[in-house]
């Protein structure tokens, strides 16, 4: 809301409707198909040309595969250590590697997936300056500034779920703004499905969910109980139901998902419980040696390097909500506060990993301070406004800061600067760095959670030539799953998602199991199914049982060292 003469002391008191003087605003399909298409393109160029593939990227598009083109195709294939939108989203372009393998082995099903998502997150940006009504350089500028982010630029290319999650996040951060204004339940209902994709898409989603179901429910309360004549139910009664409206939809995703998780694996919570969980990894690596006010550095580090100029955007934007009586400085503040808060706690208690991409939500959130440095200049258009929604301003009488929005807009263009530098320092952005020095050098990286699969692409390839019947190769996609996906038979292997897995991996020559691929029974190795089985597999073929026939060594830095791939040439006994 505006400080203006036409604005009363009490603001949100007056009920109005939309008025026809809101610019009318066309869906921006040009734009969108145009980043659409510059995303696939940079995502062609890291995955094939390039050549670096996410580790979770790659994974994920294992998960696809057993859904759709293993010898036990089935939909709970699709794995419940992460929630499933990621990998689901891949499912309609995924059908066609069966006829298309490189879809796969290139990780392509994941960058189209990350490249939709990348070009809907910059029309939401884009979207929550048109709504405030500011001027179309400023908008240009900003979502030019935005797309071209490098950050954006990696995770718009390489099938990583940043881009499906600032995606949804971004949509609830706009709906609840325009909220702010409209009063209407479209709104608060739209940001409630969009908070429950966003889980669907990260478990740090709670944190953002819980957080809107109470910034709603506090602003329609105070609403409510300073204005009582604009609306006769109950205030307490009325906050409830519009916080439900928020909450509902993400508190049925969580409980669809963790229901059906525990249906199918016995397990609610496989990301905290099961051995190929974050935290099992963790401890299975042997990773923690940070102390705690390191890790608080880290993290504040890195949300720096994100958004250098952040706090004094922050502090900035505040100070003029306040002299506007504007509330829509609380939604991002709370939103994008509350993701970075959640994930620096997480840091904090060795649940997650030092990465540059968890903070990537500071990004926005400082493009979306610097929009609400503008005052608002238009009405919301709502198709039904609530009782309480606020009056439109007087476009006479409002005028935008336009000199302290150059200076905004010049600490966005450095901070972007800020970024592109960061990503070249490896302790910074150990992810991101080998990515961003070899699409400026044309160099290559051998740097563990970045790799380009050359290793699994040889296996594949000879397990290829032997033209093997179905169910012939076993092994555990936890290590292995880029064998699974850079296969152009994938039908030939026994994987850790098939129904029969257990079954089979307790006697496999019985049901016609050729070989078996193992890696070494050592840090992540130790959560494989076939050294948890057969633990001395790896290092004499479990007693006999299997002849080695192949080694072939890994061609970076990451786990395993090695893979063996033995011929089963006996009976396994139970303890072999």
């Amino acid at each position: 809301m505006t400080a203006t003469a036409a604005v009363p002391a009490t603001p949100l008191a007056v009920p109005v409707r939309s008025g026809s003087t809101a610019r009318p605003h066309r869906l921006p399909w040009f734009l969108y198909a145009t980043l659409f298409a510059a995303y696939c393109a940079a995502g062609v160029l890291v995955n094939v040309k390039i050549g670096f593939m996410f580790t979770d990227s790659m994974s994920r598009v294992a998960a696809v595969s057993g859904v759709l083109l293993s010898r036990d195709p089935h939909l709970a294939a699709i794995g419940f250590v992460f929630t499933p939108l990621t990998a689901a989203a891949q499912l309609p372009i995924a059908v066609f590697g069966e006829w298309w393998p490189g879809l796969l082995r290139w990780n392509l099903t994941a960058a189209v997936v990350s490249a939709a998502f990348m070009a809907g997150t910059v029309i939401q940006i884009r979207g929550i300056a048109w709504d405030r009504g500011c001027s179309r350089t400023l908008i240009v500028v900003l979502t030019a500034l935005f797309a071209l982010n490098p950050m954006m630029l990696i995770y718009a290319a390489n099938g990583m779920s940043e881009a499906p999650f600032l995606f949804f996040v971004c949509w609830a951060v706009r709906r609840l703004i325009r909220w702010i204004r409209s009063d209407g339940v479209h709104d608060l209902i739209t940001a409630g499905i969009a908070l429950a994709l966003a889980y669907l898409t990260r478990y740090d989603a709670i944190a953002p969910m819980m957080v809107a179901g109470a910034l709603v429910g506090v602003v329609s309360l105070w609403r409510r109980r300073r204005i009582p004549t604009a609306y006769r139910s109950d205030p307490w009664w009325a906050a409830i139901v519009d916080a439900t409206l928020v909450i509902a939809p993400g508190v049925a995703a969580f409980g669809a998902w963790s229901f059906t998780s525990w249906l199918i694996t016995g397990e609610a919570f496989q990301q905290f419980s099961s051995v190929y969980g974050n935290s099992a990894i963790l401890e299975q690596s042997g990773t923690r040696t940070a102390t705690d006010v390191e890790r608080i550095a880290f993290s504040l580090t890195e949300i720096m390097v994100l958004a250098p100029a952040l706090p004094l955007l922050l502090a900035v934007a505040a100070a003029l909500a306040y002299r506007r009586r504007d509330g829509a400085i609380l939604v991002p503040s709370m939103i994008f506060g509350s993701i970075l808060g959640t994930q620096s706690l997480l840091y904090l208690m060795d649940s997650t990993f030092p990465f540059l991409r968890f903070y990537i939500t500071a990004i926005p959130f400082a493009f979306v301070l610097v929009v609400l440095l503008a005052p608002q200049q238009i009405p919301v258009v709502s198709h039904r406004p609530g009782k309480l929604a606020v009056p439109t301003p007087d476009p006479t009488s409002v005028r935008g800061p336009s000199p302290l929005l150059a200076v905004a807009m010049s600490l966005l263009v450095g901070s972007t600067g800020v970024t592109a530098v960061a990503m070249g320092n490896e302790r910074l952005a150990g992810l991101e760095y080998p990515v961003a020095s070899a699409i400026m050098a044309g160099g290559r990286s051998d740097f563990d959670s970045v790799r380009n699969f050359s290793a699994e692409r040889r296996i594949a390839q000879y397990l290829d030539n032997l033209d093997l019947p179905e169910g012939s190769v076993l092994l555990d996609t936890v290590q292995s799953f880029a064998i699974v996906t850079s296969s152009a038979k994938p039908k030939q292997f026994v994987i850790t998602s098939d129904t029969d897995f257990v079954r089979i991996l307790d006697d496999p020559a019985a049901h016609g199991v050729q070989y078996i691929i193992t890696v070494p029974n050592v840090k992540r190795g130790t959560a494989d199914a076939v050294n948890r089985r057969y633990p001395t597999m790896y290092e004499n073929g479990s007693s006999g049982v299997g002849a080695l026939m192949l080694e072939m060594p890994n061609d970076s830095k990451a786990e395993p060292e090695n893979w063996r791939l033995y011929r089963v040439t006996g009976q396994i006994t139970p303890g072999g």
